[in-house]
């Protein structure tokens, strides 16, 4: 018999140790470890990978050979990948449940298999009767496309040998499992051999393998860091079910960027392409309201428009109510701190509420202004006039701070026929003259001058 023992194993790098500790003895996150048992194999550890051993060479004798990509026929998506699939490369997509990450996995295998690729989806979650159901919502039926409802690897990996396709999809890697291997499904060390093998299988074989991965419910990617360092790509998924928008972003992508954001909207037909964000965000926007304010988000090389959306209104209880989304809650807190010291409002006594429009989430400090003129409308009861916008990063002493790809942002701006700007007055230097005479551009050092400019 194999000798088995016991380790502890962390969920978020794939430590191992002998011993449970409170605390991962490697990333020192606590109360990860979870009991394995590994068993000492005799044969080799992994069925796919490929005999031969590698020989070192010169860095400048190593070839300059362009990567093989295949369009999806989706333009969003194409650019989010850098032009195109890379042939061979491992792509993981996570996202929550009910995300749309096997609605948009069978509209890329249809796409593919329209241009004559073979396409092997193994729907572990579901059998492929049910998965066949959702293709024919989606008006998906094409000879070239394969299901295998399988989840043990062995009997996948004898399929992908008989069928040897160009693209397989997995539904999802916390599925799949080893037999040899005593842990369940989508354990830490089932998820990181099984990663490793379609890493073999993709590298080895040259196909292109999509993984789907769960999140945890603090909305991290499932199972060990490890996974992610495997992979080629992973695209986060992310979306409120309750909104028709999707967005889907670039963490890690080994052959193109990782600034770039691809918008969908879900329909009955599927996912749907959004060419042109600021219009899909603003349209259900009412004008002069208080308490609303249009900013430009900026993700990867292009910009779009946001609405943001706040309510302060008194409270009775003695502790106030300080609720955000789609906004970081902590910068939140920091920006009312700055409006009340530095300003004078007094927000001790008032719930804010503050919403991002649409059901995304954005980051970027190039927002922080327009949240706080949008509390401040809100509180004196002052509109925003509906064409202006405004654009800058906010300091802890109240100054206004230069943001970058002003003419980014402001050309969008221009486009969706916007008049006035309320932007850092360091941003006014170095402007081309041309967006000078297609839009009114005031330039703030203080928050304060930026509320007597337009409140």
């Amino acid at each position: 018999m194999s000798k088995t023992k016991v380790v502890w194993s962390c969920r978020e790098c794939g430590h191992n140790q002998l011993k449970w500790t409170g605390s991962c003895g490697a990333c020192q996150q606590w109360n990860t470890l979870t009991e394995e048992v590994s068993i000492e194999e005799k044969k080799p550890r992994f069925e796919s990978k490929k005999g031969g051993s590698a020989k070192a060479i010169r860095l400048t004798e190593v070839g300059q050979s362009e990567f093989k990509r295949t369009l999806t026929q989706m333009g969003e998506l194409d650019r989010l990948f850098g032009h195109g699939i890379v042939e061979g490369s491992l792509i993981l997509i996570a996202g929550e449940p009910g995300v749309g990450k096997s609605t948009l996995l069978l509209q890329i295998a249809h796409s593919l298999a329209r241009q004559g690729l073979n396409v092997l989806y193994v729907c572990g979650e579901e059998s492929a009767e049910q998965t066949s159901l959702r293709a024919k919502r989606l008006s998906i039926d094409h000879p070239n496309i394969y299901l295998l409802n399988e989840t043990n690897f062995t009997a996948i990996k004898a399929q992908i040998d008989q069928i040897n396709p160009d693209v397989a999809i997995v539904d999802s890697v916390q599925i799949v499992y080893k037999a040899e291997l005593p842990s369940s499904p989508g354990s830490v060390v089932q998820v990181r051999e099984i990663a490793t093998e379609f890493m073999h299988i993709a590298k080895g074989q040259g196909i292109t393998t999509f993984l789907i991965g769960h999140v945890t419910k603090t909305g991290e990617i499932a199972g060990p860091r490890v996974l992610e360092h495997i992979v080629d790509t992973v695209l986060d998924f992310e979306g409120d079910r309750q909104h028709g928008f999707r967005l889907l972003r670039a963490i890690k992508n080994r052959f193109g960027p990782t600034d770039e954001i691809a918008i969908f909207q879900m329909k009955e037909t599927g996912l749907a392409e959004v060419v042109n964000p600021s219009q899909a965000f603003l349209q259900e926007r009412m004008k002069e309201l208080a308490g609303s304010a249009i900013v430009p988000g900026l993700e990867g090389v292009r910009s779009f428009l946001l609405e943001i959306q706040a309510l302060v209104t008194a409270t009775a209880f003695p502790t106030p109510s300080r609720r955000s989304t789609g906004l970081d809650q902590n910068r939140l807190a920091l920006l009312l701190a700055v409006l009340e010291k530095r300003v004078g409002y007094q927000m001790h006594h008032c719930d804010v509420f503050v919403a991002l429009a649409g059901g995304l989430k954005i980051v970027e400090p190039a927002i922080d202004l327009g949240i706080l003129l949008a509390i401040a409308s809100s509180f004196t009861n002052r509109c925003i006039p509906s064409d202006v916008i405004v654009i800058g990063e906010v300091g802890l002493g109240g100054e206004v701070r230069g943001v970058s790809r002003i003419e980014t942002r402001l050309k969008e701006a221009i486009h969706m026929g916007f008049k006035k700007c309320i932007l850092p007055k360091k941003n006014l230097y170095g402007l081309s003259p041309s967006i000078g005479e297609k839009i009114q551009l005031i330039g703030v050092e203080l928050v304060d001058q930026a509320i007597q400019a337009i409140l």
